[in-house]
């Protein structure tokens, strides 16, 4: 007898449909698995057989074929177990095949018969969604990323007999879902803490209003460390759309939990990876592709302390994902995309001993040290950075009186005027999808389109939306002859330039905005334009 339980497979952060066939035929007791299936998949025999004795039900002792439909697509993980086994029971007569229409299920099973948690389910649950009505039946520890899914149906119960009992009688039902939540941010750490360094907490603004891309450079205690921990408090949360995006990752990743408050925030994820992280593990990799830092911070922050002490080759893989916005993982059978649209922030020592160009203390390193240490940030990835900020060590007199004096601008209120330029932003560019032109007006919102910020908007459309001023395009010219800027840097200071306006609510980019842009680009000793970690901003 021949039956069928639909799945679905995950393939980097999208599903596609999975039908599992069971053939029971006579014959001496042989189990057979096709369908280009890992070697998780090919071990479900013994999790299912034993799942279904312990649950009260007969494993018919005949020969027994499961093929995974489509057969070209490989399959990996334990999430087959549920549907394996229910295409069994109906291939065996036990459970009435029709109970299976309309469904979709995925989970491991123990050998007890419960249901255990897999990965991805967040993603089968956004694709069941968009191509169909049918539950998804998932096990209990997956359900509320499930039901995250707007106009998800997905019932989670506990083990296979209870499963099999609702199907029988006609009882299973969706479970209904929560209502998100947004973001908290009580628990972030305040820039009210942070001492003196105004002109770092200004660069950490313009970052976050325009999702621009920072380094903090300084010795041993300035605060980097410190200052970098605090930009997840002015972010704005994310929307719908991007809450999803990130959700799924983090559930291809295993990252989410039954209790994960991460389901119900719309906080943006803030990733710090430690300097002794594999290249694999920054972009995104393995023998299966799963996603890297960069992906687990799409939408966010991704933090890289102690710049460097990463491996130079590491760090030279960040390229494509900054330029791009993705990461394509190839393997010899596919390849995968994982979207990884992230604010870069890095904060670094100015060389080995940490004082080179610091007012307080002398730097004991010779000129070869120095010059290694320029060489850990090579040009073209420190010509993707946004804002280069040197931070010098607060006196011990400030830090002495900070609380009696008056008290530093708190998180809140530099939030506000990020969600304010973010939202100018958003009207702006609401006329594009993927940097693509529409005939919606610019008033109109595209649904499905994503919010443009100006570090993410296409090149072809930064001069339009800047509306220089005569006097702030000459300004610009000049300098970039005088620190001789590349394209890159050109159209970055003229981004830069376009999110301090939106700070300022202005239309248009004046002067002023111009030279605040140009003072966060590196300068070298030559005068031209820097590219290293030593580098140090200069005023135009």
């Amino acid at each position: 007898m021949l039956a069928a339980a639909p799945s679905a497979a995950v393939l980097g952060i999208d599903a596609l449909d999975v039908l599992v066939e069971v053939h029971v035929a006579n014959g001496l007791p042989q189990w057979t698995l096709v369908g280009l299936a890992a070697t998780a998949v090919k071990e479900s025999r013994d999790r299912v057989h034993a799942a279904l004795a312990n649950s009260g039900f007969t494993v018919p002792p005949r020969r027994v074929t499961v093929n995974l439909q489509p057969g070209d697509l490989p399959k990996t993980g334990t999430a087959f177990d549920l549907p394996i086994a229910l295409a069994l029971l109906a291939a065996s007569g036990q459970l009435p095949a029709e109970c299976l229409l309309q469904t979709c299920a995925v989970g491991e099973l123990g050998l007890d018969g419960q249901l255990r948690a897999v990965r991805g389910v967040l993603a089968v649950a956004r694709h069941v969604a968009a191509t169909g009505n049918a539950l998804l039946i998932v096990p209990p520890d997956n359900l509320a990323e499930a039901l995250r899914v707007p106009n998800a149906r997905a019932m989670a119960p506990r083990t296979l007999a209870e499963l099999v009992a609702a199907l029988r009688s006609g009882s299973a039902a969706p479970s209904r879902p929560q209502a998100p939540r947004g973001g908290s941010t009580d628990d972030v750490p305040d820039l009210a803490d942070v001492v003196g360094q105004e002109f770092a907490v200004r660069a950490l603004e313009i970052a976050a209003a325009g999702a621009h891309n920072l380094l903090l450079v300084g010795p041993p205690g300035a605060g980097k460390t410190m200052l970098a921990r605090r930009l997840p408090g002015i972010l704005p949360p994310l929307d719908e759309q991007e809450a999803l995006e990130v959700l799924a990752i983090h559930s291809v990743a295993g990252l989410l939990g039954p209790a994960d408050q991460q389901l119900l925030s719309r906080a943006r994820p803030f990733r710090a990876p430690h300097h002794s992280i594999s290249t694999a593990g920054l972009i995104g990799g393995g023998g299966w592709p799963r996603p890297g830092e960069v992906s687990l911070s799409h939408h966010g922050v991704l933090f890289l302390d102690e710049l460097s002490l990463f491996p130079r080759h590491t760090l030279e893989a960040l390229r494509q994902p900054l330029e791009d916005g993705s990461v394509m993982v190839s393997r010899a059978a596919r390849s995968l995309r994982f979207p990884s649209r992230f604010t870069y922030v890095a904060a670094s020592n100015p060389c080995p001993c940490g004082y080179a160009g610091c007012d307080d203390r002398p730097c004991r390193c010779s000129v070869a040290d120095l010059e290694r240490h320029r060489q850990r940030l090579s040009g073209p990835l420190a010509d993707r950075i946004d804002l280069h900020v040197h931070v010098q060590r607060v006196p011990p007199r400030a830090l002495a009186q900070h609380g009696s004096s008056a008290p530093t601008e708190r998180s809140a209120a530099v939030r506000d005027r990020v969600l304010r330029a973010r939202a100018r932003q958003r009207e702006r560019y609401a006329h594009t999808a993927h940097g693509a032109p529409s005939a919606v007006p610019a008033s109109a919102s595209v649904a499905g389109a994503p919010v443009l910020t100006n570090a993410a908007v296409p090149v072809r459309l930064v001069g339009p939306a800047a509306r220089l001023d005569p006097a702030a395009r000459a300004l610009l010219v000049r300098a970039a002859d005088k620190l001789q800027l590349s394209a890159r840097s050109y159209h970055r200071v003229l981004r830069v330039a376009r999110t301090i306006a939106d700070l300022d609510d202005m239309e248009a980019v004046m002067s002023a905005h111009i030279g605040e842009a140009l003072r966060f680009r590196p300068v070298d000793d030559a005068g031209g334009e820097g590219g290293a970690v030593l580098a140090t901003p200069g005023d135009p």
